[in-house]
């Protein structure tokens, strides 16, 4: 199973950015799937996940801004970024957990490689 995201570059502040994200290779089912982020010099922390039902999870600093979405059937998650501000630069990482080739797979978790977002003021 591979995460592949895209989507990432350099904008400026007020701009704004999606990021997608494909899961791929033998998977059953994906659950949960979302995005983190981690900026230099700092711990990756939560940007918004969301499950199968599309139930949604924001970092409460992001709420507004950002905006989580995924098409189940292409096993791919979005994060529509808006109003982008420099200190939203990090690289954005996406992470799904996936039941890989039949119901009876074990659930596990993969990360994807990671895209660079940068906003300048």
């Amino acid at each position: 199973v591979q995460l592949q995201a895209s989507g990432g570059g350099a904008v400026q502040a007020g701009e704004s950015l999606r990021l997608s994200c494909a899961a791929s290779g033998n998977i059953f089912s994906v659950l949960n799937m979302g995005w983190y982020r981690q900026a230099p010099g700092k711990q990756r922390e939560l940007v918004a996940t969301m499950t199968s039902g599309s139930s949604t999870d924001y970092a409460d600093s992001l709420k507004g801004r950002f905006t989580i979405s995924r098409d189940n059937a292409k096993n791919t998650v979005y994060l529509q970024m808006n109003s982008l501000k420099p200190e939203d630069t990090a690289v954005y990482y996406c992470n799904a957990d996936v039941r890989p080739g039949n119901r009876f797979g074990i659930l596990q978790n993969y990360w994807g490689q990671g895209t660079q977002v940068t906003v300048s003021s």
